[in-house]
């Protein structure tokens, strides 16, 4: 093996290195040139590396710098755009300048990220739009239209992010027109999905990875191009994302915007077919009368359906008449070019809709999603550890890691679930946790390592769970007595609160509760979108924010604005869960216990990422407020506090809010 690049990578974090020379107040961290030492000599063998690198480890450093040295083309792919973004716009070109290279660097979304001129231009007919406030929000993303370079529906601050107009312009594959759209060459998807074919590191996230490989397995086309090294940061969210690929799901918005293209090529291209017209509107009646049905029932477990003769009739009823519209499709195909793309794209989703129906596969779990105005099919199967393992190409690097991947000090509940840990183990070492440790296992293909935080938490933060606390399943009850510890907590801190909640019930229920009961500015989830909430939050200096699973991880809230974290109780997945469900039945067919194998490794993952929000560098201090019993009297609760930074521990309220008092 070339120890070059390792030497290299060394000499970068060393005390005086490239690093502590370029930036101010760097300090080298142990557990940081560890991290970056097991990247190199990974790429150097060409092997692969899991690796759970604790809040303040400085992971990403610790991957790019190795990853850049090594000269190979590089994807680099993440589970927030937040992160993607910090990446592409701060990290890299600071690096970049530090190491003194220049490769091409491209950021690559989502297509629903980028604007779509044929959408903004058929909006802005007027034709469709009669809502004031949207026809005003529309006309503000045209102004911002003609200025912007790239498209980047995330560079659009005149209009708030969960205004109604935006999904109206975005792109859409259904809505793509392809070579016969007259906005082709100006389009900002088909121009930042170039760029990134001719870069050497390219920022994507983790759902556009996964979309580009289904696409590559299928032969159809590719999003990215070939790469020697795949980093994956965020990957616990891995698991989950690798079901929605590797699944299927149909939105009848998709199918309701495809009924309307062939409608408008009818009027425009194709008036000579009236027969085009009358089946489009027998077909969008009849979808809308069965999605009716569904929106009706409320149940999202498809299953528990099968035995409604009235649904089941207008389903297959359903798809008897739009596999008639299909064979009427299809003789017209050649006259329009768009009009035959359409017709490929109807293919898929009546496929899609005949297999939901069906339900045939014991191996996933069919669920319906009901959204604003159309719902979306969903099939998942319980396991994708074969797929991933066809996925991951043994002629490229793949690196995992996260601040929360371990249970128990074990990574392999997140290897197994990739089937990465197919080659058997053979060698292990561990040293103690209070000196920095390491666990390591070693497999011919796969490495795997637990860095632990560099964070003094016994010194920064306190871990209270209140004594006399009601139990969870009391939730009026609950709920009282989580606002009475609320209220307390929030004084000493002098706001500078997150309350991160397992349900939007008992967040709307706190909400109300705590109104008028404290003096500071209460930001309630469901207000504004995520990133104005978090805005204000900062700007404010003093505020409580409450919110449910998007502000459990990738939130950095840095300093004295955040003093104390307060959770309403262990984040167990609902038992009526459709996935849970259907990945149970599974386990328990195989034997094994659906609580331990399923829902508690899950849980410990999700309470981490929300304690993760606390402490984020060595100057902060807080502390910890969990109202749930179970995590001290139950036999399991040892499970979570193996799992969670090593923070003193007390059951007295009062402590926490001596603790929080002292913070300056």
């Amino acid at each position: 093996m070339n120890k070059r690049l390792t030497q290299d990578v060394q000499q970068v974090f060393a005390p005086d290195g490239s690093l502590s020379r370029h930036i101010k107040g760097y300090s080298c961290r142990v557990q940081q040139q560890t991290m970056a030492t097991r990247v190199s000599e990974t790429l150097q063998k060409g092997d692969n590396l899991v690796v759970e690198a604790g809040t303040g480890v400085g992971k990403t450093y610790a991957y790019l710098v190795p990853a850049l040295l090594s000269g190979k083309q590089i994807i680099v792919s993440t589970g927030s755009k937040n992160l993607q973004e910090q990446l592409f716009f701060k990290d890299l070109p600071a690096l970049l300048n530090i190491l003194g290279i220049r490769p091409k660097v491209a950021l690559l979304k989502g297509r629903s990220n980028y604007l779509c001129q044929h959408l903004m231009a058929k909006q802005l007919s007027g034709v469709e739009v009669t809502d004031g406030k949207i026809l005003d929000d529309l006309l503000r993303i045209d102004q911002w239209a003609s200025q912007t370079v790239d498209g980047d529906i995330g560079s659009l601050y005149s209009v708030p992010e969960t205004s109604p107009a935006i999904p109206l312009v975005v792109s859409s594959k259904e809505s793509c027109i392809g070579k016969g759209c007259e906005h082709y060459e100006a389009c900002f998807t088909r121009k930042a999905r170039a760029k990134a074919l001719d870069a050497k590191i390219i920022v994507v996230n983790h759902h556009l990875f996964f979309a580009d490989r289904i696409l590559k397995e299928t032969g159809f086309a590719e999003l990215l191009p070939d790469s020697d090294v795949v980093i994956f940061d965020e990957a616990h969210l891995l698991p989950d994302i690798a079901v929605t690929y590797f699944g299927q799901q149909l939105s009848f918005k998709s199918l309701v915007r495809l009924l309307e293209r062939f409608n408008e090529l009818y009027r425009t291209q194709m008036a000579d077919s009236p027969q085009i017209g009358a089946m489009t509107a027998r077909c969008h009646t009849q979808l809308l009368h069965w999605q009716g049905l569904l929106f009706a029932s409320e149940e999202r477990d498809w299953r528990r359906l099968l035995g409604d003769k009235a649904l089941m009739e207008a389903a297959w009823s359903l798809v008897s008449e739009l596999t008639a519209y299909r064979t009427m499709l299809l003789g017209y195909l050649g006259r329009n070019e768009a009009f035959d793309d359409g017709v490929e794209k109807f293919d898929v989703l009546l496929s899609k809709l005949t297999v939901f129906i069906q339900c045939d596969n014991p191996d996933s779990a069919y669920s319906i999603e009901y959204g604003y105005q159309y719902l979306t099919l969903r099939i998942a199967p319980i396991k994708v550890a074969k797929e991933c393992q066809s996925l991951f190409s043994p002629d490229v690097s793949w690196i995992f890691t996260s601040a929360t991947l371990q249970i128990n000090r074990d990574l392999s509940l997140f290897t197994k679930a990739l089937g990465l840990d197919k080659a058997s183990a053979n060698t292990k070492s561990s040293t103690n946790r209070s000196t920095n440790s390491t666990h390591t296992t070693t497999n011919t293909t796969t490495h795997t390592a637990i860095l632990d935080s560099p964070f003094d938490y016994a010194r920064q933060s306190l871990f209270c769970v209140p004594r006399h606390l009601a139990a969870v399943a009391s939730q009026e009850r609950a709920a009282k007595q989580l606002v009475e510890i609320a209220i307390k907590a929030i004084n000493a801190a002098k706001g500078r609160t997150f309350m991160l909640f397992t349900s939007h019930r008992m967040l709307n229920l706190v909400a109300v509760m705590l109104q008028g009961r404290v003096d500071y500015p209460l930001l309630v989830q469901g207000q504004a979108g995520k990133q104005t909430l978090l805005k204000k939050y900062r700007q404010l200096g003093n505020a409580v924010l409450l919110g449910t699973g998007a502000f459990w991880e990738g939130v950095d809230v840095r300093g004295k604005l955040l003093s104390c974290v307060i959770i309403d109780k262990l984040p167990f997945v609902s038992p009526d869960d459709n996935l849970y469900k259907a990945r149970a039945d599974g386990v328990q067919r195989e034997g094994k216990d659906p609580f331990m194998e399923l829902s508690l490794p899950q849980a410990v993952i999700s309470l981490n990422q929300g304690v993760g929000r606390l402490i984020r560098d060595e100057k902060d201090r807080g502390v910890l407020i969990l109202c749930d019993n179970r995590i001290v009297n139950r036999p399991y609760g040892q499970a979570f506090i193996n799992s969670l930074p090593p923070m003193h521990r007390t059951r007295d309220l009062d402590r926490a809010v001596s603790f929080l008092q002292q913070i300056d």
